[in-house]
């Protein structure tokens, strides 16, 4: 699974921070890792340069899960680190539905086919 963390302009600190939100989706993501082929992390600064205010934070995770169309999700938040455990969460749960109903495709029988005891 490739992980590509993405920061805006004015952020502070760019390696540490990519490093560590590597770190987090793969602990977090990295039981997709069959399924999903990339993931991209985007953090932004809403007012970089400006003054500072509420929910001006955000992240947007975007999934590409294989043989089906990316999933992507946002969370703003007042720090990037409540944005970021937003996305990642949201993401999870995404995941969760998504490969969850792929896996449900593949290895669904139908109990239509079966042939009851004594017949």
């Amino acid at each position: 699974m490739e992980i590509h963390i993405n920061t805006g302009n004015g952020m502070d600190n760019k390696e540490t921070l990519e490093s560590w939100a590597d770190g987090e989706i793969r602990r977090t993501l990295g039981r997709f890792s069959n399924d999903v082929r990339r993931v991209e992390v985007h953090l932004s600064d809403e007012n970089s340069g400006t003054k500072g205010g509420a929910d001006d934070k955000r992240c947007v995770i975007e999934a590409h899960v294989t043989s089906l169309p990316p999933v992507a999700v946002t969370h703003q938040a007042s720090s990037l680190d409540e944005a970021f455990r937003g996305a990642e969460a949201k993401a999870r749960r995404a995941l969760d539905t998504v490969v969850g109903k792929l896996h449900e495709r593949r290895d669904h029988t139908s109990i239509r086919t079966q042939q009851p005891d004594g017949v």
